[in-house]
Parts: C-alpha cells; structure tokens; sequence
C-alpha cells in the first residue's frame, strides 16, 4: 500500500499554526513586564532550557544577541556545576519548560533568587512551580501536539520559538535598532555585505569613470561608452558638473530618429534630469534604486555634482550584493 506522507505533514502543519496563532492572546501584561525587564537591564539575558527546549532557547538567546540584546544561552546541566558563575546581578534569565516543572531547571531557580536577578519563565502552564516562581511568565500553552502520539514537543516547540521571535522582535523596535546595527553583528557573508558595503567599495574611479563634455558629439560619446564598458557616460557642462547621462538604452531609443553620430551634440539627446548617487550610498540602497528605476547603472557625484565614479549591476553581482 502506498502512504501519502502529505496527508499527516499538512495535519501537522495546521496544528502547528493554530499553536502560533492562539499565542496572541497571551501577549499580556506579563509580556509587558518581560519586554520592560530586559528593555532595562544593565547586563545580559540568559536564556536556560532542558532537551528540546534547550534547542529553542539557544535559537531565541541567538536571535535576541543578533537583534540588539546581549543574549547567551546556559545549559541547566551546566550550570549546576559551575556556569552560574556567569551570571551576574544586573543580568535577566529566561527559563524554558514546557511543564514548568522540569528538575534541572527548578535546580538553579535558588541562586538565581539570591543572587536578586530578574526571572522570565516560558512555559505551557501557568500554574506550575517555575511559572509561579517568575517575576514575568510568558505563556506558550497549546491545544494539541502535532506528534499524533501527544509525545514529541512540536507544537509546544513552535509555539515557544515563535513567542521568543515575537520577544525579541518587539525589543528591537523598542531600540530603534537599525539595518546598520544589525550589520555590526552579522559582518560575514552576503549578509554584512548587502548591509556594509557602500559604493565608495565598488565604484569605478579615475580614468575608469566615463565622461563626456556637452560639446562633444554622439559619437565621441558613443566611443567613450565602448572604451569604459559600463554602457553608459556621464555628460558635464564647463565646469565639470553632472549635465545628464547618455546610456545604451538611450541609442536604442535614437536610432529611429534623424540624428547623425558625427555632426548631432551629445547634449541634444541625453537625458538631463537623471538619477546620481553618492559614494557613501549604501550598495544595498543603490541596487534598490536600480530596480525601482529601470536602470542599470549609476554615475557617482561629490558634493559639487562632479562626476568621480561610476558602477553598474555587474559590480553589485562581483561584490555579492545581487
């Protein structure tokens, strides 16, 4: 007989998102509270969880680290041999356990107390020890398990994630953490590139920027758009302004018309009111504009709109920003 595995995938994936969309109702006065707790602290969250939701809680202290909020995650284990000493006063713990009454984590809540550090409990019950012991609980409480046995947390998994998501998330707003902020803790790979390259890295510069004055004729604006390669030219006037771009596409839009390449001036058909850019732009920023335009590349002014570099959609694909 042959099993049709989607039947169950697509019951687990209802499951999973009726868990999601019930949390709403649990952003409460709690949820305030645990928002205001870490929005305040003078150190960092620590986020603890046993098993599977010690997996989550290490992706929710990832996420908060990576959104503006000091975050490292502790194993409970762990931490009673020792890694409580990385705790200190001004810092928040988040305690993860689904029951609320997991051992290794009701282990620590002691010293926690003691030592006078804010507690956030998430759990799936409200009136467990760990819930009780909170100064804020978050409930991430389900109907239902998408394991058809009630066994394996994945519901209960999910749900958990998505109310450290929605922590973290709200935290961020709060800061009026930026894409530059973001940036600073994410350097590597396309990531920091999109986010931290800026044209001032890209663009071409010096002899490479293609440039024609307004006397000159289409021809001449013709050869420098070939001996340059970007397929397009800066036109300036005499004193070596920004007086409008003559590009590739602007030819094909031309060779209908009755112009002669070698008598007709280079200012008679470029486009004057054209887009520029500066060098310190974002490469991000520019490829957004390219796109929102229609255009392939962009010429790059200093503050007296005179030409000093140029780039186009291939310098964003070589620098991995497309």
């Amino acid at each position: 007989m042959t099993t049709d595995f989607r039947i169950r995938a697509a019951e687990v994936l209802r499951i999973e998102a009726a868990a999601v969309e019930q949390l709403q109702q649990y952003l409460n006065a709690d949820f305030n509270l645990a928002c205001q707790l870490i929005f305040n602290s003078k150190g960092k969250t620590i986020v603890s969880g046993m098993g599977k939701s010690g997996h989550i809680g290490s992706k929710i202290a990832a996420t908060l680290a990576s959104t503006g909020t000091p975050a490292f995650f502790v194993h409970p284990g762990e931490a009673s041999h020792g890694d409580l000493g990385m705790l200190s006063v001004d810092d928040v713990v988040i305690a993860i356990s689904n029951s609320g009454e997991t051992a290794e984590i009701l282990t620590i809540i002691p010293v926690i107390k003691r030592l006078g550090i804010k507690l956030i409990a998430m759990t799936g019950n409200p009136v467990s020890t760990l819930a009780k012991l909170a100064d804020a609980h978050l409930c991430v409480k389900v109907e239902q398990e998408a394991c058809p046995l009630g066994l394996a947390p994945t519901a209960s998994t999910t749900a958990t994630l998505a109310m450290g998501d929605a922590l973290a998330v709200a935290l961020l707003d709060a800061r009026g953490f930026s894409a530059d902020d973001f940036a600073l803790s994410h350097p590597g790979g396309s990531l920091g590139r999109k986010l931290l390259l800026r044209l001032d890295d890209i663009m071409h510069r010096s002899e490479q920027v293609p440039v024609v004055p307004q006397t000159a004729s289409i021809k001449d604006a013709l050869l420098e758009i070939s001996k340059k390669g970007l397929g397009m030219t800066a036109v300036v006037d005499e004193q070596g302004r920004m007086a409008g771009i003559f590009t590739d596409g602007d030819l094909r839009r031309i060779l209908d018309q009755r112009y002669d390449i070698h008598t007709n001036l280079i200012a008679e058909v470029m486009t004057r009111k054209c887009i520029t850019a500066n060098a310190q732009m974002l490469a991000a920023e520019a490829l957004q504009i390219m796109q929102q335009k229609k255009i392939n590349g962009l010429i790059v002014v200093d503050e007296a709109q005179a030409p000093i570099g140029a780039m186009n959609m291939h310098d964003l694909l070589r620098a991995g920003v497309l």
